[in-house]
């Protein structure tokens, strides 16, 4: 009975189950560390860490609700990080005018991913397969298989440097402000059409428990010297991912396509551009995991985003997106990427062999996978 208790706790409260798996992780990281796991230093590396990921779990995240997948995003991360490091190093161009075209490029071959995938037919796991091989293929022949390095200095900063400590206050501020007129929002609109809702308590009490988050994430990474640019980008990301996914028609439609393609075609949706700007949009966020990428290694690496689309994918899908598409959230994919950052981390400050990692990794992706099946059957 008490198996069957635990077992419909992690069905019907993923995130929560997520997050108290996380605090786990944390306490027996911080115990295998003589206490060096949970410290304001080691915290700014870890949130460092994981915000490339999270990049592209934002992207992905919409691509697997809508009932797609897309292989191709560590390969295509490499290439556009291989990009702006030639387009800065070996052809002078400024660090803006690089960044740009490396997100201009992003877009583009994110969308003809979308149109191989929505006019030609190609099924989506094909075109990544094939993307993956194409891109790192094409990163090897422009760099020569060779690094570029060094970037110049502010694009280092990007990937490198900290926010100032009363900006991220400020920032802080506003994303707790956000956050509270999002609520407010979704409460309207659900009250609005009738639908059932959690009490107002309840709201109240998990935006003072994210203020509290938020107030304590602050005051550590403060003392380690600011927030680090990359995990500010991500929160940005974050807030507008999650406004994209909650409150607009679009996000509506990611989720309907995914749920039930075809009773989404014959409602009026075009199904076809729904998909072919998520993958767009997954190209985007490649864009900027290997501009980010690029700027923390100070070198355009030919080896960069191996085997990033695995961590992206898996990080979706131990933060409860569904593997048929249909369910996830933004911020369940985040966490998600930090439990993979976390694992990472801790095992590699307690060296623990690197096939043991890939063991650890790999189990608990399908637990997250079984838990995702769990709820499908409760479902049915």
């Amino acid at each position: 009975m008490q198996a069957r208790q635990v077992q419909q706790f992690f069905v019907r409260y993923k995130i929560a189950a997520l997050l108290l798996a996380l605090v786990v992780i944390w306490i027996f990281f911080h115990i295998g560390t003589d206490g060096g796991y949970v410290t304001p230093r080691n915290m700014a590396n870890l949130l460092r860490q994981m915000s490339i990921t999270g990049m592209l779990a934002c992207g992905m995240v919409f691509v697997i609700i809508a009932g797609e997948i897309d292989l191709s995003v560590g390969s295509l991360l490499g290439l556009l990080g291989g990009v702006v490091a030639i387009l800065t190093v070996n052809y002078n161009w400024g660090t803006y005018p690089a960044i740009g075209a490396a997100l201009l490029l992003g877009l583009a071959i994110g969308a003809f991913n979308g149109f191989l995938v929505t006019k030609a037919r190609i099924p989506s796991f094909i075109v990544g397969l094939g993307g993956m091989l194409a891109f790192r293929g094409i990163l090897l022949g422009i760099t020569h298989s060779a690094t570029i390095a060094p970037v110049p200095d502010d694009l280092v900063a990007i990937g490198q440097g900290l926010v100032p400590i009363e900006l991220s206050r400020i920032l802080g501020g506003l994303l707790f402000l956000f956050l509270v007129v999002l609520t407010v929002l979704r409460r309207r609109r659900r009250n609005k059409l009738s639908l059932k809702q959690l009490p107002l308590w309840a709201d109240v009490l998990k935006l003072v428990l994210i203020g509290g988050v938020i107030v304590g994430f602050l005051r550590m990474l403060n003392e380690a010297g600011g927030v680090p640019v990359p995990v500010l980008v991500l929160l940005i990301l974050l807030g507008v991912f999650s406004y994209v996914a909650t409150q607009t028609v679009f996000g509506r439609h990611i989720y309907a396509v995914g749920g039930n393609m075809e009773a989404t075609r014959l409602s009026g949706v075009n199904v076809g551009r729904v998909k072919l700007a998520v993958f767009a949009l997954m190209g985007l966020m490649a864009a900027f995991a290997g501009i980010t990428t690029t700027a923390r290694l100070n070198a355009g690496s030919p080896s960069s985003g191996v085997n990033g689309e695995l961590d992206a994918i898996a990080a979706c899908f131990i933060g409860g997106t569904s593997m048929r598409g249909g369910l996830g959230t933004v911020h369940g994919a985040l966490i998600g990427a930090l439990v993979m950052a976390s694992l990472d981390n801790g095992m590699s400050m307690m060296d623990v062999d690197t096939f043991w990692q890939m063991i650890v990794k790999g189990t608990i992706l399908v637990l997250a996978v079984w838990v995702d099946v769990l709820s499908g059957s409760n479902r049915g």
